[in-house]
């Protein structure tokens, strides 16, 4: 956290000086954005969008599971809503929602007018589209959509209809904006500080960012080319993954853990970033430890690189493997645990309050500190070839990824949002948000630890008698943590008509940074002149 003085021009005067560069209007305002905040802005309203769909989808899955037998859905059709989820929320609901705070926040945070390649910002957005109708049309080939697991597993995936070529493609397309935002990310964050910004002396959303985009460089052409080879494999008459062509199936779970570990680094990242940016508001005290929490994300991002296959603990490796995955895997916990610790001594003794941007960013703690002594136990290979693909490994990573990067996106968005809109959300309708969300998640995927360790497999349509109760209290907590986003649009709609008391430039007693420099709504265009920035941690 840093004291912020500014020495430009009035805030107002970026905005006024350069009347003349009206925002364009009408739907040419969207389809040809270059401004870093209607991109912005775009990739947060499609991946709500995308979140409602692939929340749908479990939604279904979860009707099924109410009770044992088949009730509504054959086990082929129930597999394509469990893959499809899984792609949705992850290509389409979290990453594009941390890309589009990236496009909103960076350039506001380092006092940069843009980002630093803005038509390719533009192309980069509207390949999501692209790739999104490709994942939900799939539904509608011959044979249905991919039904394979997210993670589209060979052999099974090699032996798909259609809609799994309708997958592979929309992960290259979906890949492709990946690293594009990636790469407008690195060098806006390089290239375009404001005059006296040092590396260290960023705020940390900028820096789990900037080391996020490394990742996504490092890993999304790993992901290309593993389900490049499946498709040549499926068309092409290659054996990459194929047994009885002298291929082999582990090496495809090899190469996209490669990918899929750091992976799940790039969708926690940006989330530590935020969390590290709401903790101090309200604490109201500095950030403590801020070089030791950016060391962290980075040794975070190195340490992902290394543990890939304690995915694969039951795939039949040597011993001495397994031991050097689960030391590894272990040894993540450390950078991780130093963050929760820097969090926590930055509320110590601070003059709290518990606005809701605050109540998701402790939720979030506490949330993904239960998620992260999961992972620790499901490290330990021995446990790990017990509860291997059963609901204990479904607990433990949506423990992760829905409380970990969704209460952070919450958080930050009710954080932000009289910043974007220039009005004051509705605090008693953000608690309630807040604790309808969190209560209705644990009763969702708490059950399902114990489901797990009783022997539930994942995946399954259908299952024994003795595992009702569990799925059934699941089943209710699911319905009522899907209902409660429904408030989250209406508090984000409202507040972006204006109905609400209008923000402050500052409207956080103790925010600091140059985002809370600038007028609320942030003006069209900010930061003509570069802000001249003096800090000191």
């Amino acid at each position: 956290m840093s004291s912020v003085t500014v020495d430009h021009i009035p805030p107002h005067s970026g905005h006024d000086e350069h009347a003349h560069h009206h925002a364009p209007t009408g739907w040419r305002r969207w389809v040809f954005a270059t401004n870093h905040k209607d991109i912005g802005t775009m990739y947060l309203i499609f991946s709500f969008c995308m979140l409602l769909e692939g929340g749908t989808l479990a939604l279904l899955l979860r009707t099924e599971l109410f009770e044992p037998g088949i009730q509504f859905f054959q086990p082929e059709l129930f597999n394509q809503f469990t893959t499809m989820h899984g792609l949705i929320m992850i290509f389409g609901a979290i990453m594009p929602a941390f890309v589009g705070f990236a496009n909103w926040m960076i350039p506001l945070q380092i006092g940069a007018s843009d980002m630093a390649f803005a038509r390719m910002n533009n192309f980069s957005f509207w390949l999501l589209p692209v790739g999104a109708i490709l994942l939900t049309t799939s539904f509608f080939v011959p044979g249905g959509a991919n039904a394979s697991g997210w993670t589209m597993y060979a052999p099974l995936s090699l032996q798909m209809g259609p809609g799994m070529d309708f997958a592979i493609f929309a992960v290259h397309i979906l890949g492709a904006s990946s690293i594009m935002g990636a790469i407008n990310i690195i060098v806006t964050i390089l290239n375009m500080r404001a005059p006296g910004m040092s590396l260290m002396k960023m705020p940390l959303f900028c820096w789990s960012w900037l080391v996020t985009a490394y990742l996504l460089l490092a890993v999304m052409p790993v992901l290309a080319a593993a389900v490049t080879m499946l498709l040549t494999d499926r068309h092409f008459g290659t054996h990459f993954f194929n047994a009885a062509g002298g291929g082999d199936p582990v090496l495809y779970q090899h190469v996209f853990w490669f990918f899929g570990h750091p992976e799940v680094y790039i969708m926690i990242l940006p989330a530590f970033g935020m969390v590290s940016q709401i903790v101090p508001t309200f604490a109201r005290k500095r950030l403590f430890g801020y070089a030791s929490m950016v060391y962290a994300i980075c040794a975070i991002a190195i340490l992902s690189f290394l543990v890939w296959a304690h995915h694969m603990f039951t795939t039949g490796m040597p011993v001495t493997a397994q031991l050097f995955f689960m030391y590894g895997t272990m040894l993540i916990s450390i950078p991780t645990g130093v963050k929760v610790f820097n969090w926590t001594a930055t509320m110590w003794r601070g003059a709290m309050t518990f606005e809701t941007p605050m109540l998701f960013a402790i939720g979030f703690i506490f949330v993904f500190t239960i998620g992260g002594f999961t992972g620790l136990v499901v490290a330990v290979a021995p446990i790990d070839i017990q509860v291997q693909d059963t609901y204990y490994v479904v607990a433990h990573f949506h423990y992760v990824l829905v409380a970990g990067s969704l209460f952070a996106l919450f958080g930050a968005t009710y954080y932000w949002l009289p910043k974007w809109t220039g009005t004051m959300y509705d605090e008693r309708l953000g608690k309630w948000h807040f604790w309808m969300t969190m209560i209705s998640f644990n009763i969702t995927f708490f059950p399902m630890h114990f489901l797990g360790l009783a022997g539930m497999p994942r995946r399954y349509a259908d299952y024994s008698a003795q595992f009702t109760d569990f799925h059934q209290i699941a089943t209710i907590g699911a319905f009522w943590f899907g209902l409660s986003q429904l408030l989250f649009a209406y508090i984000v709609i409202k507040s972006a008509r204006g109905h609400g008391a209008p923000a402050a430039a500052n409207p956080w007693e103790g925010a600091e940074g140059l985002e809370w420099t600038v007028p609320s709504p942030a003006p069209y265009h900010t930061f003509v002149t570069p802000p001249q920035y003096e800090a000191s941690h």
